[in-house]
């Protein structure tokens, strides 16, 4: 069983992954970004430095996956990750144009056929202005120049590819991350995994349970 957390940059996937990971007993894998070294000079000049910065993502994912996965569900029955091999192609598309954009799907196309694919995609959507406060307080090095269109416009291209999207492979589950607080309050994380578990049909879990006020 193999499921990923998505949502755009900011919405807490990776604090979530490792925040379920002790009650689903499963192995965790973890996206790596910080490895890029185009990402900080992409966020100061995104025409200039997105192709180098895709590809570089692109392989690095490809590469993590095609070994990781396989090797973490051998070892136990639950797998959760941070983020989909398949929403590299979402910021392509608003990232790339052109023959780059062309050069960059042949590649990716090639590479997702090896891939395996989650069994559940759980997408945590927030709105733009709640994004900007997590990445603002979080305040890492290279996100600091990040601009709020860049993300009003990740945040419309994610609904339209995780909501919108005949053909994704994986189902998705939809949680409003406005309206919940898996950091600050146990029954919202509760919340969280049996909606999860729910969805999987994974026991234990209940058929309906509310959120708190």
């Amino acid at each position: 069983m193999y499921f990923a957390i998505e949502g755009v940059i900011g919405v807490g996937k990776t604090t979530l992954a490792r925040m379920l990971q002790t009650s689903f007993q499963s192995n965790i894998l973890l996206e790596v970004f910080e490895e890029n070294p185009f990402l900080s000079n992409f966020y100061a000049d995104r025409a200039r430095y997105a192709f180098q910065t895709q590809m570089f993502f692109l392989l690095s994912r490809y590469h993590q996956q095609n070994q990781a996965v396989p090797a973490m569900l051998a070892e136990r029955e639950i797998l959760i990750s941070d983020y989909t091999f398949e929403k590299d192609a979402l910021f392509a598309s608003i990232n790339l144009n052109g023959d780059e954009l062309e050069m960059y799907q042949r590649v990716h196309e090639a590479l997702a056929e090896k891939m395996i694919l989650p069994d559940l995609i759980v997408y945590l959507r927030a709105s733009t202005d709640r994004l900007m406060q997590r990445i603002n307080q979080r305040d890492r090095s290279y996100e600091r120049n990040m601009e709020r269109n860049y993300i009003e416009e990740l945040n419309h291209a994610y609904d339209k590819f995780f909501i919108d999207n005949p053909a994704l492979k994986s189902p998705v589950l939809v949680l409003d991350s406005n309206q919940i607080d898996f950091v600050a309050r146990a029954d919202d994380l509760q919340w969280v995994e049996n909606r999860i578990r729910q969805t999987l049909k994974l026991a234990p879990f209940q058929p309906e349970l509310p959120l708190s006020n």
